[in-house]
């Protein structure tokens, strides 16, 4: 255990900035899962934490990390009451080529809400996706909220940052995915399972919050699906709706291995 130097408590703090992550390729996770899946996944550069947050979590916090005052812990909090435990992370890099052979693809179209995101990688984690794809205009995936969502999922599969949708459905279809995009309207998701549309390579495409999909962007998929619903809630929360997508891909290709 040493004292947080200065400069490294700069660093810190300036990790909070998305155009200096980007530039210093390193971000900033907060708490203990985050930072143990970090640490787990060698994605850790430097462990942070207060004396306290080393004798609650000793083991992720062990003899080499950086000692921080409650009042240091505090500056760097995206959370009202912070664990008092961070790391300092490299950026992993991933591309289209990494996800392109696998069975299930999440692709995320300009989705601006940092908790939304977490969420969904969070998900696609959960329920065994081989990669997110996050398309020009989503909210920066390192950003904390998005981190913090995510519950360390981050650091567990492949995200793809910053490509046109157009050329993300194009390298999946040529790869043997069937693109299915998610709307209000379109083919009952159960009908489409029931059929067998879900047993084979999966890209679901989820788009922004508020406008969903445009009809430009539905037209690039195969097919455009609804989720049903019986109550009377008019929509269902982005995260929850992909939630339901994942579950049923997966479900259904379960079932095709017999696993």
């Amino acid at each position: 255990m040493v004292e947080i130097s200065a400069a490294r408590m700069k660093l810190a703090r300036r990790l909070l900035n998305r155009k200096f992550r980007a530039e210093r390729g390193e971000f900033l996770v907060e708490g203990a899962q985050a930072v143990r899946e970090a640490v787990t996944a060698g994605a850790a550069l430097h462990v942070l934490a207060t004396s306290q947050a080393a004798l609650t979590h000793p083991d992720i916090v062990e003899d080499e990390y950086n000692l921080l005052s409650e009042a240091q812990a505090r500056e760097l909090a995206d959370t009202v009451t912070t664990q008092g435990l961070f790391a300092i992370c490299s950026i992993p890099e991933a591309s289209l080529s990494d996800v392109v052979g696998g069975h299930l693809v999440m692709v995320c179209a300009q989705i601006r809400d940092p908790g939304n995101l977490g969420t969904v990688i969070r998900c696609a984690d959960a329920f065994g996706a081989s990669g997110v794809v996050l398309t020009t205009g989503c909210v920066d995936w390192t950003n904390p909220k998005t981190v913090r969502a995510s519950v360390g999922s981050v650091f567990h599969l492949p995200l793809v940052v910053s490509v046109s949708l157009e050329e993300t459905v194009s390298a999946l279809r040529d790869s043997g995915h069937t693109v299915l995009a998610a709307d209000g309207v379109g083919e009952d998701l159960n009908d489409l399972a029931d059929a067998g549309g879900l047993a084979g390579q999966v890209t679901w495409v989820m788009g922004n919050e508020a406008w969903g999909l445009p009809e430009e962007e539905r037209n690039l998929a195969d097919k455009v699906v609804r989720i049903p619903m019986w109550g009377n809630a008019e929509s269902l929360n982005l995260s929850t709706a992909a939630a339901i997508c994942l579950y049923a891909t997966a479900s259904a290709q379960h079932r095709g291995t017999g696993e």
